[in-house]
C-alpha cells in the first residue's frame, strides 16, 4: 500500500534532491507543505520536521482525467518526507492502490508507470 524510503542524509539535502529528481523525470512539484511549522502556528505540540510534497507528471495526469475526471480527487499524488529519529523518510501511497479504488483497468499500466516513477525518485533523493 505505501512505498517507503529511508535514508540517513540530512532532511535539507533530501528536499533538493527530491525536487530535482523530480524535475528530471518530468515531475512538477506542484506545492509544498511545512505541516510542522503549521501545527505548531496553531499552538500544537509537534516536535519533527514533516513536509507534503504535491507532484505530478502532467502527460499522466491528463490521461487519467480523460478518462475518469473523478480521479482528481486523488490528484496530484503526494510524498510526505519527514524525520523519524536519526532518519529523513519519504513514504507515499502507491498509485497503483489509489487508482484501483477508481475501477479503470485501462490506467493500471499508467498507474504502474506513475509508480516507478515516483518510487525511483524517492529512491535518487535519499542516495
Amino acid at each position: 500500500m505505501f512505498i517507503t524510503v529511508r535514508t540517513r542524509k540530512s532532511l535539507g539535502e533530501v528536499r533538493q534532491r527530491f525536487e530535482e529528481a523530480a524535475a528530471e523525470r518530468k515531475f512538477g512539484v506542484l506545492g509544498t507543505h511545512d505541516v510542522g511549522d503549521r501545527l505548531r502556528a496553531k499552538g500544537l505540540s509537534f516536535d519533527r520536521k514533516f513536509y507534503v510534497y504535491e507532484v505530478c507528471n502532467p502527460v499522466a495526469a491528463k490521461k487519467v482525467l480523460d478518462t475518469n475526471v473523478r480521479i482528481g480527487t486523488a490528484l496530484p499524488c503526494r510524498v510526505s518526507i519527514y524525520t523519524d529519529g536519526g532518519e529523513v523518510v519519504l513514504e507515499t501511497l502507491k498509485p497503483t492502490t489509489m487508482l484501483a479504488m477508481f475501477g479503470e483497468p485501462t490506467l493500471d499500466g499508467t498507474a504502474r508507470d506513475i509508480e516507478a516513477a515516483i518510487e525511483s525518485i524517492m529512491k535518487e533523493a535519499a542516495k
